[in-house]
């Protein structure tokens, strides 16, 4: 078996996100997984219980330094997030033998970031943001399709989900539904950035930078990046 060999870029980079970027990039061009954007987010409430998830990646800011995500603000992570405005993200590309691990505080998207990715959205998503209580218990699979249906007859579209919606939603084209105020962006702002490369002999490659954050009209304001090479 062909061994496999990378390394970080000596010296270290000032800006680990840009890297992060770079990485992003590249394992989209791979096309070994169909969501290169796949990250786990882990939250943690007042009761201190951990919890994590999948979400997507939809924006890397190199500077000033956060990354971006959507989803309902009330479901189990938008409480959490509420009460603990913290969280650690991870994306692996388990092909491309790389790992980003991010940490830091949380704040809302601004809301015309929100507007705008929601609008950009299939008219089917925007639907189901309506219609789901994320997080929240149903009584059965048909109760969450009546509420689907419901919102549907709502925003005068078809109901998703049939041949015959698809086929009559494109020939009527777009729909006109707002995003939902329950439903939105959140920066993770950067505080410490961990990279890894795998090694032969699990003699991986790995550098973590930390950062001061102040809070900033716009979130946060970033000192600059301290980097220290981690052993594997």
């Amino acid at each position: 078996m062909a061994l496999h060999t990378e390394h970080l870029p000596e010296p270290l980079p000032a800006e680990p996100l840009a890297l992060v970027n770079t990485w992003l990039e590249q394992a989209w061009a791979a096309g070994r997984q169909p969501n290169a954007n796949a990250m786990v987010l882990a939250t943690c409430g007042t009761d201190g219980h951990p919890s994590a998830r999948v979400v997507l990646c939809k924006d890397i800011v190199p500077r000033p330094g956060f990354i971006v995500f959507y989803t309902n603000y009330r479901s189990m992570k938008g409480r959490e997030l509420t009460a603990n405005p913290r969280a650690a993200a991870v994306m692996h590309w388990d092909a491309l033998h790389r790992q980003v691990r991010i940490e830091g505080p949380i704040v809302p998207a601004p809301a015309a970031e929100s507007d705008a990715y929601f609008a950009s959205r299939s008219w089917q998503k925007r639907i189901a943001a309506w219609s789901s209580s994320q997080s929240e218990p149903v009584a059965s699979r048909a109760r969450l399709l009546e509420n689907v249906t419901r919102i549907a007859q709502r925003f005068g579209t078809p109901v998703p989900g049939t041949a015959e919606a698809e086929a009559e939603a494109e020939a009527a084209g777009d729909f006109d539904i707002p995003r939902p105020p329950h439903w939105g962006g959140y920066r993770l702002w950067a505080d410490a950035v961990e990279l890894w490369a795998e090694g032969d002999a699990r003699m991986h490659d790995r550098a973590r930078w930390r950062r001061e954050l102040s809070i900033h009209a716009d979130g946060f304001a970033g000192g600059a990046w301290s980097a220290t090479r981690l052993q594997p």
